[in-house]
């Protein structure tokens, strides 16, 4: 079965037994700021897990698109992905164990035919001193599933991850772990604080049978085991303990939150242990053997990551993210600039981006209609983010071969140099080619280890303080002039700086919350700002932005400030603040607001001076008018107005 059959199998298979199917989520949480995207299938239906009732019923299932950045330097390996599929079905206080379990079975070996015999299954082992007891109850429904299946159903008790290593599998089919196989939002029992839920889980692997354990990874392999040997399948949660001041106790009405990884059920379908090779996937690949001209299996770190990381800002894109410096935009970026260093080494060094974007649209185009409508807006923001770093790229790789001329090509290690004597990386290295050359960091140290250059722990330490001797260097250069480029202190110059702010926040209700200052200085006869955005302006946009800021000239805002810890503006008032710059431990938050209204329209960190009220932009009969709109950089435009 493709992967598109399995989830359409999935869907209509628990959608027979009563479960509302559900729309996907967006990548980015609306509502949960304590993380960038939708790392589970789960994470959107947390309320309903905790009692609120949902209005679709207490049976539900989809398909969510996820985002795990944090895997992004793992992407290479055979199984690895940072975006994925994971497949789901809740039960809210309705069928618990034994129709989770018997069900998944059901699906996976009577719908999608995977062998019984290489599926393998873990539980939870307990907590004696919580009070939790050893999850028995699941381990039975299982062996009698086994039992029916003619497979000897032996039960091993393994404990931590590391005992598994020390253990090994001891000819066992259903393992009982310690806190691996324990769920809730806070880790194990020990660590929940009152009024937590949590519960045990079980867990279904899959094994390849050919892989050899990598004793890279551990004596001895368990299902557990990093190696490849396995992979998990499937997690079913029976959420059903309550934390208390006192211990645990139950919940009234007990969930049940199965997940699978769409990805890895249909590696296992093909009985591939390279999660690559699905239909999801693989034609990525075809299409990137075709523009190299080179074979999968001689480039399959560099095709694998390019696959993965353009298939996760496809999404992202239609999800409404634009590359930036700030968030999810930053991961965006990150994984488009990945994207194309490894296909400088495919030999494919330009506009590749609008060929692969149609491929990953097909393949969506049935299941998620969105991404194809969105196809011609993705190219757009993709290719403009490829062109703007290419010639990054090119200078940066340039430099770098000076700089480092016995490192040789990237991966290939001088042969006539050992390694052991290559020459030293340092922070400085890391620094010149980042300040100089616009060179990303990461892709420099990424790029150093590529090539077997010797990097010291301390280099990090050495780049940022280089980086602040900079930053210094330039304070010390602007020495007289008000911090934000502002030339002076006369009336006009307090003009102009109100009207910057306003400005400011009139850019980000027009144009996005992606805006962000990246430059500010004032003269008495204009402003000029620098703000990231990846577009010109259009003169809609232009005049909707001057309305709005001569708007608030109109009603007079109140101009105030009041002095704030630096961590309460920035992340309880969620106060504007200019990109990269460094705050102390209190910071002044200046505030414009008409009199009478709730919020401000305007809420910013900044030294002053400004004028006491919007109006006084206004004396003389003079209005906002943005006279200039430009590139700075790449990515980042360029505005000068004047009050005229």
């Amino acid at each position: 079965m493709t992967a598109q059959e399995i989830r359409s199998a999935y869907l209509r298979f628990f959608k027979d037994r009563g479960h509302v199917q559900i729309p996907r989520s967006l990548l980015v949480p609306k509502d949960d700021p304590t993380t960038l995207f939708t790392g589970s299938g789960m994470q959107p239906l947390i309320p309903y897990l905790l009692g609120a009732p949902n209005p679709n019923g207490n049976r539900l299932v989809n398909s969510q698109t996820c985002l795990r950045a944090q895997d992004i330097e793992e992407v290479g390996d055979n199984r690895h992905t940072t975006l994925f599929e994971m497949l789901g079905n809740w039960s809210l206080g309705d069928y618990f164990k034994e129709d989770q379990i018997k069900w998944i079975w059901e699906f996976l070996t009577g719908q999608i035919k995977l062998d019984p015999k290489r599926i393998y299954i873990s539980c939870y082992i307990g907590n004696e001193s919580a009070g939790i007891p050893k999850d028995t109850e699941s381990a039975a429904i299982w062996s009698d599933i086994f039992k029916a299946t003619k497979l000897d159903a032996k039960q091993v008790d393994i404990g931590s991850e590391e005992d598994g290593y020390k253990s090994g599998e001891q000819g066992g089919r259903i393992f009982f772990y310690g806190d691996k196989n324990w769920w809730s939002r806070e880790g194990s029992p020990s660590q929940m604080s009152s009024g937590e839920p949590g519960g045990p889980d079980t867990e279904m692997f899959y094994l390849f049978a050919d892989v050899v354990h990598n004793q890279d990874y551990g004596k001895r392999c368990h299902v557990n085991c990093d190696c490849g040997r396995y992979i998990e399948i499937g997690n079913s949660v029976f959420m059903e303990y309550l934390k208390t001041d006192s211990g645990f106790a139950r919940l009234p009405k007990r969930n049940v939150d199965y997940g699978g990884g769409l990805e890895r059920i249909a590696a296992a379908a093909i009985d591939s242990p390279d999660v690559y090779r699905i239909s999801l996937i693989w034609p990525i690949i075809k299409k990137l053997e075709v523009l190299s001209g080179k074979h999968y299996d001689a480039n399959a770190n560099a095709m694998r990551v390019i696959a993965d990381h353009l298939r996760g800002a496809v999404f992202l894109a239609v999800d409404g993210v634009t590359p930036s410096n700030k968030e999810q935009g930053y991961v965006m970026r990150r994984l488009i600039r990945r994207a194309i260093r490894f296909a400088f080494d495919l030999g494919i060094e330009q506009n590749f981006l609008e060929q692969i974007v149609p491929v990953i649209t097909e393949i969506y185009v049935q299941d998620f209609p969105e991404v194809a409508s969105s196809e011609d807006k993705i190219v757009d923001i993709l290719v403009k983010e490829e062109k703007a770093f290419r010639q990054t790229l090119r200078k940066g790789l340039n430099e770098f071969n000076k700089m480092y001329p016995e490192s040789g090509t990237r991966g290939v290690i001088n042969s006539k140099t050992p390694i052991n004597k290559m020459t030293s990386f340092d922070g400085a290295g890391v620094f010149r080619l980042y300040d100089t050359y616009g060179f990303p960091w990461e892709l420099v140290i990424e790029e150093a280890t590529m090539r077997g250059l010797q990097i010291p722990n301390n280099w990090k330490t050495e780049f940022d303080q280089l980086l602040e001797e900079q930053r210094e260097r330039s304070r010390t250069a602007t020495k007289g002039e008000f911090k934000g480029g502002l030339g002076g202190h006369s009336d006009i110059h307090k003009k102009y700086h109100t009207a910057t702010h306003l400005m400011y926040e009139a850019l980000r209700r027009v144009l996005g919350d992606h805006v962000i200052q990246h430059g500010s200085n004032i003269t008495e006869a204009r402003l000029r700002f620098d703000f990231s955005h990846p577009d010109k302006m259009t003169p809609e946009q232009i005049k909707a932005v001057e309305d709005m800021v001569n708007d608030q000239i109109t009603k007079d805002l109140i101009v105030t400030f009041e002095e704030h810890p630096t961590k309460e503006a920035l992340e309880d008032l969620h106060v504007l603040g200019a990109f990269g710059d460094r705050y102390g431990d209190t910071v002044k938050v200046y505030r414009m607001q008409k009199a009478g209204e709730a919020k401000p329209f305007s809420l910013e960190i900044c030294g002053g001076p400004h004028v006491e009220h919007s109006g006084q932009l206004a004396e003389g009969n003079k209005k906002f008018k943005i006279i200039k709109e430009e590139s700075s950089a790449a990515g980042i435009r360029r505005i000068k107005a004047v009050l005229s």
